[in-house]
């Protein structure tokens, strides 16, 4: 009777465990993406992301070869990404985020297609601004350490800016 009550919590303790560790969570989608993103490694990003997302990033990793210095590029692999709060809705959620050089919070929008949590950057978040950030707020653009630039980029950020909703 001992050796079937071990079985049984070995079991449930790793069911619990396989269950925490999701990487089909609205947090574990958000983080892959704005860390490939920010990093610039759009390939990764594309991976979870929606079709319409995909194309966006796929003109933004044209562009950044074509007009990114690599020391922009090494740089851009140093910046950290903060999840704040997940917000959870039926088939959507909400992120709240902030990077090492955007203290300021954005959002990021995910939809669940399939079962799949992907991340859903809409041509109507572009029109707010650079990539989805507001800019009728007073927040600064992302910015990534460069010493070519002294510190700015162009990136655009990948969802909202703004105060957590």
């Amino acid at each position: 009777m001992k050796k079937v009550f071990s079985y049984v919590s070995i079991i449930l303790a790793a069911a619990i465990i396989m269950t925490g560790c999701s990487r089909n969570s609205p947090k574990a989608v958000a983080t892959t993406y704005l860390e490939a993103y920010y990093h610039m490694d759009y390939d990764a990003a594309k991976k979870v992301s929606t079709e319409e997302t995909k194309s966006t990033l796929g003109m933004m990793q044209s562009l950044s070869a074509n007009f990114y210095p690599d020391s922009m590029k090494k740089a851009a692999k140093a910046i950290k990404v903060n999840i704040k709060d997940v917000k959870e809705e039926g088939d959507k959620a909400t992120v709240t985020y902030n990077t090492s050089v955007t203290p300021t919070d954005q959002t990021l929008h995910l939809v669940k297609q399939k079962g799949k949590w992907l991340v859903q950057w809409t041509k109507q978040d572009e029109l707010k601004g650079a990539g989805g950030a507001d800019t009728t707020g007073t927040e600064p653009e992302p910015t990534m350490g460069d010493s070519t630039t002294g510190g700015a980029s162009t990136e655009p950020a990948p969802a909202d800016t703004g105060a957590a909703k």
